[in-house]
This record gives C-alpha cells, structure tokens and sequence, in this order.
C-alpha cells in the first residue's frame, strides 16, 4: 500500500513537474509568434496562417505512425523523440530569416515541428492513465488533469511574460531560450519517466506498416466506431476550424484594435493573464464536477462550454465590428473577452481529457487520442488558411465571427456524446 501511494504521488509529480515546463518551454514564442513572422520572417498574416496550416497538415499526417511508436516501444521513448525533435525544428525556426529561406524554409521547419508536437500527441496523458491504473489509482482523473493544466498555465504565464520580454528585445531570443528548456524536459523525460503498467512489444521497421494498420484499425474501432468517443472526433475538427487560427490570429488582432504595432510586450501580458485565469478555473474543476452521486456529467459540462466559447469569440469579432477608432478601449475590451474564452477552456480541457480517456482501452489509448488530434489537426489545416484568407481579404473580425459559428456547432455534438454514454450505462 504504501510503495502504491508512493508510486502515485510520484506519477502525478512528474506529470505535473512535466507539463509545467514544457509549457513554460512552449509558450515563450506563443505571444511573438506571428508578429515573429510577419517580421522577421517577411510574411504576410495569409503566409503566416499558410505556414501554421502546413505544421498542421504534417501533424495530420504523422499522428498516427507516432501513436504506433508510442503504442509499441513505448510512451517514454515516443516523449523522447518529441523533445529531441522540438529542440531542433525551433532551432530551424531562428535560421530560417538569417539564412533567407523565407517562406518554404518556415514551412520545412513548420512539418519538422508538427513532427515533434504527433511524438507526444496522447503519449504523456496515455503513460499518466496506465501509471495511475497499475498504481490502484480509483479517484476521477479529471482532477489530475486539472492539476496539469494548472501546471502548465503557471508556465504559460511565466513563459508568456518571458516571451514577451524577450520578445521585445528580440523577436528570435525566446525561440533560443526555448530549445533550452525543451533540453530540460528530455531530461526530466529520461530521468523519471518509465513505462509503467504498459507492456512494450518490439517494434521493427520491416513490420511498420502491419502494425500501423493494426493499430489503426483498433483505434478506428475503439475510436471512430465508439458512439461515445465519435461526436468528440467531430467536435475536435469543427473547433479545430477555429481554435488554431484563433489563437494565432489573436495577436495581431489586439495590436490593431490598440492601434500600436510595436506593443509586444502587450501580448506577453495578455498572454499571461490568459493563463493566470485559467490557472483559476483548473482548481475549480473538481468543485464543479464533484464526487460520487454528485458528480456532474462531463458531457453536460462540455456542452456549456462550448456555447459559452462560441458566444465569447463572436462577441470578440463584435468588438471589432463595432470600434470606431484604435485605442486602449476596444483592445482592453477584446483583452477581457479573451480571458473569459481562457476561464472556460480551463474547465472544459481537463474535463474533456478525463471523459474521453474514459472511454478508451490502454492498449490503444495513445492512438485513439493521436486519432481525436487528427480530426483536430483537420480541421485546423483547413480553417488556418481559409480564416487566414478571410482576414487578408476582408478583415479579422469578420474570421472570428465564421469562426465563432463553428465553435457553436461542437456544442451539439458534446450533448450526444453525453446521451450515448448514459444509454450505454443502461442496463439492457
């Protein structure tokens, strides 16, 4: 009993520890990100979302071969050539304006990084959930994720505010800085990462592809064919329309309603806040699940959220339709708009990670999740470019208003998933 407690308090330490700096590592460019490459990369807002829709399409494509490694070898060596591969690609990213590689050069650099991000899709939550089930660990997990994604606002807040300081010296200096935190989490990786309660099988090139398919195919039928788990595949691509080009396009947005293009270092203030709310909501989430006979459905939980999220994204396109003039007010408008989308999510992430790990087996937990990222990844590839378009063409808030129509769309599809889970605990 007690090497299982011990064994519990030291997963969820790692996992904590884990998620903490690898977002404080991540988020130092999120505030400069796009500003980093209409600048210093030469690219207009259409190239930028074309670049991000590209690391998208790239993560579509390797979600599932990465799921495999991870399914196979092992979550730890999966989370190792991930922080490997995120170190370099964010190395490429600094290169690519000195050496003038231009556009196709942050588009190579782009498919290197979605590479990165498709190795820990679903390895770290999939390592956290067998560890905590070989450990005899029968509380909800929504509670441990939240605890992660508390971890990781605290780094976003740290890594936002450092970005944006960094940023305003220098836009490529928190990518540098980046690549050395991400050492730093390959490190924690290898040191106190291991795979336990998981079986790892052998994994040989020659049989790649069999095992893919293999794989993928009890993903599909753990997955796609689960009436549960599909309307959340659904609602990842319809939010994934938006989600991606939101959060990206977000930062030259707020400097055009300021009428301020040199105020970076708003944006890593912004950013930082974002994350101080959401911070807030993650510690609520157990309260507002709670236990036992009380314990609220997540599906339900989801479905407010995601009305909540569309109804704050359009009101943010609302903002801009209606400014008459550039100033601290419509900014400071959008800004507090912006933190309430960051309060929902903070209740919705860790919620909707523990409902739909719920309903997935070990054995291909990695893969079903690498498979909800893809349709994610879908339709982030396909609303990027468009949104993006929207943008160059028209405006910015006319994007996040289309956008904010999509986000509405999922809301429906978290209540049916809430309906067939209460059907399948039904008896017969």
């Amino acid at each position: 009993m007690q090497r299982s407690t011990y064994t519990v308090k030291r997963v969820i330490g790692t996992y904590v520890a884990l998620n903490g700096l690898f977002t404080l590592a991540a988020s130092l460019i999120w505030a400069i990100n796009t500003i980093f490459l209409i600048r210093a990369g030469g690219l207009t807002l259409f190239q930028v979302m074309l670049v991000n829709s590209i690391f998208t399409v790239g993560q579509m494509f390797f979600e599932i071969p990465t799921g495999v490694v991870a399914d196979t070898i092992g979550r730890k060596a999966s989370m190792l050539l991930s922080m490997a591969t995120l170190a370099f690609s964010t190395i490429m990213y600094v290169l690519t304006p000195v050496l003038g590689l231009g556009f196709v050069g942050f588009a190579v650099a782009s498919v290197v990084l979605g590479l990165g991000y498709t190795f820990q899709t679903g390895a770290v939550d999939a390592w956290l959930v067998d560890a905590l089930d070989a450990s005899g660990f029968a509380s909800p997990k929504d509670r441990v994720f939240a605890r992660g994604q508390m971890a990781s606002g605290v780094g976003m807040l740290s890594g936002s505010l450092l970005g944006g300081v960094l940023g305003q010296l220098d836009l490529s200096l928190p990518f540098v800085v980046r690549a050395v935190l991400i050492a730093g989490c390959f490190l924690v990786v290898l040191v106190f990462v291991h795979d336990f309660g998981f079986e790892k099988r052998p994994l040989r090139l020659s049989e790649f592809a069999k095992e893919s398919r293999a794989i993928f195919d009890a993903g599909v039928r753990y997955g796609w064919r689960s009436r549960v788990v599909r309307p959340l595949m659904w609602a990842s691509a319809l939010g994934g329309v938006f989600y991606m080009y939101g959060f990206y396009a977000w930062q030259p947005y707020v400097l055009n309603l300021l009428g301020d293009q040199s105020a970076v270092w708003l944006l890593g203030v912004a950013q930082a806040l974002f994350s101080a709310v959401g911070i807030g909501s993650n510690a609520l989430v157990g309260r507002i699940m709670g236990t036992g006979a009380k314990r609220r459905d997540p599906a339900k939980v989801l479905e407010m959220a995601a009305w909540a999220d569309a109804a704050i994204v359009i009101g943010i396109a609302g903002v801009g339709f209606a400014a008459l003039a550039p100033g601290w007010l419509p900014a400071g408008l959008a800004i507090a708009l912006w933190l309430a989308f960051g309060a929902v999510f903070g209740i919705s992430g860790p919620v909707r990670m523990g409902y739909l790990n719920e309903h997935i087996p070990s054995s291909q937990r990695a893969t079903v999740l690498s498979l909800d990222a893809f349709f994610g990844d879908a339709g982030g590839s396909a609303g990027q470019p468009v949104l993006g378009r929207v943008s160059d063409r028209s405006s910015i808030q006319l994007a996040w208003l289309i956008g904010g129509a999509f986000v509405a769309m999922t809301a429906p599809l978290y209540r049916k998933s809430g309906s067939q889970a209460h059907a399948e605990r039904e008896p017969s």
